[in-house]
């Protein structure tokens, strides 16, 4: 095994979309072998676990087309372009559930399917909700739903809840359920 980046001989863009690209790269490996490479680039994306003071997770549900059926997630969505995460974190959690938080606080990030997306999603703690009204794009119907932990894990081990973002946040949460009252930073921190 080595470290050693493969070369890029070739790229060309296939597909230019309104959420993301997709390039064809054709690779040279340090071993002189040649592979094609598809890749899906994406601006990159925001999943926050917004927690209200009574300690209830804040879901929604939508259609989601790719899969064909309608999921339980926690409240995510597509970067902006040169978007700070922070920002677009609570700019997602207004628009899709209408909630403001004024504490927020980064608790990961991750590439998504690094086999051939580019997408790395930053997970947000979102804590001192105040109830406002949705801002959905045209084409979005969500459904939003107030649950207990304990009420959103009994729903990931029924399988109810299938999206992987929300089972590694539920994860989360589950694990530092009596550090969640500490170490929040204000909305500017």
């Amino acid at each position: 095994m080595t470290d050693e980046t493969p070369q890029t001989l070739s790229s060309k863009e296939v597909f230019a979309g309104r959420v993301f690209h997709v390039r064809v790269d054709e690779l040279r490996y340090a071993d002189g072998s040649a592979h094609r490479c598809d890749v899906v680039e994406h601006a990159g994306s925001f999943a926050i676990v917004a927690l209200t003071d009574r300690n209830e997770i804040v879901l929604v549900r939508q259609y989601r087309h790719p899969t064909r059926v309608m999921l339980w997630e926690i409240p995510a969505g597509t970067a902006e372009p040169g978007e700070d995460p922070r920002e677009g974190a609570l700019r997602e959690l207004a628009e899709e559930t209408g909630y403001r938080a004024s504490r927020i606080r980064r608790i990961a990030g991750g590439y998504v399917t690094p086999g051939f997306c580019s997408e790395f999603v930053h997970l947000f703690l979102a804590q001192r909700l105040t109830e406002g009204k949705q801002s959905l794009d045209e084409d979005e119907r969500v459904e939003v739903a107030l649950v207990s932990l304990e009420r959103a894990l009994e729903m990931m081990e029924a399988g109810e809840i299938v999206d992987v973002k929300t089972l590694l946040a539920l994860q989360w949460t589950a694990l530092r359920r009596g550090e969640l009252g500490s170490g929040t930073v204000d909305r500017k921190g």
